[in-house]
């Protein structure tokens, strides 16, 4: 299933300090902690906690996080479905990103161990 450009144009616009919130309460309603969100977070994209927030106070969208963002190399092994989209199918490069960080939530909240989440 790919995406479509609006969903695309969407994504990109969003911001990430309007999405970070929701991925707390998520991790943490399941027992999670906000350092092991930044851990995952940082394990994608390579921002230090400094960094990390300068991103949620200047309110950039996912368009400018994932352009200063550094992808770790084994993103691509980050697979299955998020949000109703096969992650391996998805053709827009920043949606594929955006759509790895959904999943690691995901994971990070359905409680699996960090050493997998950080493949």
């Amino acid at each position: 299933m790919s995406t479509t450009p609006d969903h695309d144009r969407k994504v990109a616009e969003m911001s990430f300090a309007s999405v970070y919130p929701h991925y707390l309460a998520k991790i943490e309603k399941k027992g999670r902690t906000k350092e092991e969100l930044h851990q995952v977070i940082q394990w994608l994209t390579g921002f230090t906690n400094e960094k990390l927030q300068l991103l949620i106070a200047n309110k950039v969208n996912f368009k400018e996080f994932f352009d200063q963002a550094d992808l770790h190399p084994n993103a691509s092994l980050i697979k299955g479905t998020i949000c109703g989209y096969r992650i391996e199918d998805i053709e827009t490069p920043l949606t594929k990103k955006v759509r790895y960080l959904d999943k690691l939530v995901d994971e990070l909240a359905k409680a699996r161990k960090m050493e997998k989440i950080l493949r």
